[in-house]
Parts: structure tokens; sequence; C-alpha cells
């Protein structure tokens, strides 16, 4: 029987303490849907294992076939440059793939709206409250473009009116998109934070959210992540993708 390649979890890694143990805790959700499934993860900064370190290290165990997959929302600088340079440094043994990104897909609209439920909303407020979607921002155009495109869509699920903001990089911030969404007359703001985990700019976005009724929390280890997590793996998996690597 072939053996299912590795998952190699991606993460930017923080400073933030919170950011290494709410990846820690995705990845032990990630493991306990699937057991079949290997799942290592390693940080590009900050953080240890390094991806370089982890790579090397499953080199040296035999292992040929790994899934790189990187723990972001949408496709930016991280994505289109940073990693695959690390992968292209990888020992010349490794079969790798680069799973494409997590965003956006309808299981994180279902997350983002089960934080807002958890933080004290109820379906029957949809209509009459206005919702911030909250991103950490970006230079890069298609990202940007790719929240707009969310924001636009989760509207369309009932919601009084859904406003995209950044807290870095780009805008709206979070401050202005919440007086927007008073200033067109919803009964009711939200603030959701579209990351995956505490850090800097996740608590900017709180900041932001001051003037908000509700915040909910970060994306964090949900149930919801881990299985986009694995739908992006699977995909990964099919032999048409592209191979970094021998």
């Amino acid at each position: 029987m072939l053996r299912k390649p590795v998952l190699l979890v991606i993460a930017h890694g923080s400073r933030d303490p919170r950011h290494a143990a709410t990846v820690h805790a995705l990845v032990r959700r990630v493991r306990s849907l699937r057991p079949d499934v290997r799942v290592e993860t390693g940080f590009l900064d900050f953080n240890i294992p390094s991806v370089q370190g982890v790579l090397e290290s499953l080199a040296a165990e035999g292992v040929r076939d790994v899934v790189a997959l990187p723990l972001l929302l949408t496709r930016a600088f991280h994505a289109k440059a940073d990693i695959p340079a690390v992968l292209r440094d990888a020992p010349p043994q490794l079969r790798i793939r680069q799973a494409e990104v997590l965003g956006p897909s309808p299981l994180l609209l279902s997350a983002l709206e089960r934080r807002l439920y958890e933080a004290g909303l109820t379906p029957a407020d949809k209509s009459s409250t206005g919702v911030v979607l909250a991103s950490a921002g970006s230079t890069d155009p298609e990202a940007i473009a790719v929240i707009a495109e969310i924001a636009r869509e989760w509207r369309r699920t009932g919601w009084c009116a859904v406003r995209p903001a950044f807290a870095s990089a780009a805008l709206p911030r979070t401050e202005d998109a919440v007086r927007e969404l008073r200033e067109m007359g919803c009964s009711r703001v939200a603030v959701a934070p579209y990351v995956l985990a505490p850090g800097f700019l996740p608590d900017r976005i709180a900041r932001g959210a001051a003037e908000a009724d509700v915040l909910s929390d970060v994306l964090g280890a949900s149930v919801e992540v881990a299985r986009v997590l694995l739908e992006r793996y699977d995909e990964a998996r099919v032999p048409s993708l592209a191979v970094v690597g021998a």
C-alpha cells in the first residue's frame, strides 16, 4: 500500500506565544480528523522548528513525498514568494507539492458565522446586524480583491451589510468600517476577524472594534479550518499539480 504524503503545515510564526499555541492546537485537530495522515509543523520565522529543519529531518528519515500547505487565508507574498523559495532549498530527494492557501472557502464562512454566534449573536439578528470582515491586510491586490469578494458573498446570506477592513497595508481600518455601518443604520455592528491566530494584527483589529457591539474570536483551531486544511491536502495529492524538487 502506498504511503500518503506527509502533510507539512507551514505557519508564518510570531513573537506572540498565542500564535504558535493556536497553530499547534489546529494541527492536533487535523490529526484527530485524519489519523492516517502524518502531520508536521514548520515556521517561517520566530518559532521552531523551521520549515527547512523539518524538511531536512523528513529527508533523513527516508520520507519522499510531502504536501506543503501554507497556513494562510489569501495568496499574497508569503504564498507566492517566501514559501516557494524555502521549498526550492529542500533536500533534493523530497518530492514536494505546494497546496493552495486555505481561503476562500464556504467552510471558512461557516466558521466566521459560528464565531459570531459564540460571541452572542443569533441567526435572528442577521438582518439587522452589519458585519466588519476584518483581515490582517496585504499590499497584494489579488489578496485585497479576495477579501472584498468574500464580504460580498457573505452579505448575500442575509446580513444587513458586510464591509471588509484591514489591520495593515490597506484601507479601510476596522474602526472606519464600524462607523460606516453605524451611519448606514444597522441596528448593531459586529466585527469578525478573518485571521487564523492571535497576535499583533488581530490585537489591532480588536482595538478597532471598540465601538462595535460584538467582537468575535479568531478562527483558531476550529473544526471548519481543520477540514479546509485537509481538503487542500487532498487536492494537492493529485499528480496534475506541479512538483517542487526531484
